[in-house]
């Protein structure tokens, strides 16, 4: 068997390789979503996405006797590590061949990569951070992914962890519906915040977008600043984010608390748009617009992307109750009577309670992973 090469990747040849290889390991895969082809230009484009305003990546390809088997990208997060005071490198659009010696020979590479930029951990897959997609799946298989959620064959735990990779955290997603009803302490807790407290919630208002992206930035970069793995988003980047996801945004579903005139908290669910992309094979030209808008009839569930209150008020009891709550019932009110709750941080005891009240269950699991380098 021949050796396999490893090649940057420099041509915008190569690029296209890399964004069309996952269409190989996932070919007959009846769970894979596969992105939008324009999607992932955008994000690979050094040029024009805001995370290489501060921050830095390569790409890398596997080849073996001219064929491409893998890719990795090497990342250095500069926002992270200042952050967090680490000097970590991670790796993303991690896919490789079911072949130890292919995985091997990227992860190491990105390894590498991280050791010349004075980086002593890496840790992984992140596309760049925990502000994207990351995790890769360890239970869930049998279920496609919820919109920006990842998917990934079984035999990639067996690559990471003969890597020498261990585990840093997992990430949980939970299901929940209308069927079971809801705890009645979150009822009674949630609803006496909203009098106490004097707490109101009040939907997005499109007419006013680009102020409404201002109101959850801040609470957005305040609300989860103690969270493992957070980085705070730059406006260039919260605004790129915002700009993407307009088009799928139902305002009914993306919820601001407010306490007399100041945002407080905020949760956003968007309609689980994967339902519709999962039948255009990544592209929408020449027909793909026309059944995702066909396929969008079919979505009766949400992701339920981020929910959270201010740092100042995260002990006030009932706050985040009230969230879940209101949450819960407006989506189901909006024609949502189902969805995913993703994803969560295996230690964050408060929130993970909060999806029991509201009697959710764990059915995937996702796992960051991470090495000393």
């Amino acid at each position: 068997m021949s050796k396999v090469e490893i090649i940057e990747v420099t041509t915008a040849k190569q690029l296209r390789e890399f964004i069309l290889f996952p269409w190989k390991i996932y070919r007959g895969n009846k769970y894979w979503v596969p992105p939008l082809i324009m999607d992932m230009k955008k994000l690979l484009n050094k040029k024009t996405n805001p995370f290489f305003q501060h921050s830095a990546a390569d790409f890398f390809l596997a080849k073996r006797d001219g064929k491409t088997v893998g890719r990795i990208a090497a990342i250095l997060n500069n926002n992270h590590n200042k952050f967090h005071n680490e000097q970590t490198a991670f790796f993303g659009f991690f896919e490789s061949i079911e072949d130890q010696e292919v995985a091997d020979a990227l992860l190491n590479r990105a390894a590498t990569w991280g050791r010349e930029c004075g980086m002593k951990m890496l840790r992984g897959p992140m596309n760049y951070s925990t502000n994207e997609t990351c995790g890769l799946l360890i239970e869930g298989f049998d279920k496609i992914p919820a919109i920006l959620m990842t998917y990934n064959p079984p035999y990639y735990i067996d690559l990471l962890e003969r890597n020498s990779l261990r585990k840093a955290m997992d990430l949980y997603a939970w299901w929940g519906d209308n069927k079971g009803g809801i705890d009645e302490k979150i009822v009674r807790v949630g609803e006496t915040a909203l009098k106490k407290e004097g707490i109101v919630i009040r939907t997005l208002d499109m007419k006013r977008f680009d102020d409404e992206v201002k109101v959850i930035k801040r609470i957005y970069n305040d609300a989860w600043s103690a969270n493992w793995g957070f980085v705070p988003m730059t406006d260039a980047e919260f605004d790129h984010l915002a700009e993407d996801l307009k088009p799928v945004v139902n305002p009914k579903t993306v919820l601001i608390a407010m306490q007399g005139d100041e945002p407080v908290g905020f949760s956003l669910s968007l309609p689980d748009l994967n339902v519709a992309l999962h039948k255009i094979n990544g592209r929408l030209l020449p027909f793909g617009l026309l059944k995702v808008l066909y396929y969008s009839r079919k979505i009766h569930h949400v992701r339920v992307i981020t929910l959270g209150v201010i740092k100042r008020l995260q002990k006030t009891r009932g706050l985040g109750a009230l969230l879940y709550l209101e949450t819960f019932r407006r989506c189901v009110a909006a024609g949502f009577p189902a969805g995913e709750f993703s994803w969560t941080l295996e230690n964050n005891d408060l929130i993970n309670r909060g999806m029991e009240l509201l009697k959710g269950q764990i059915y995937k699991r996702y796992r960051i992973y991470e090495k000393p380098i």
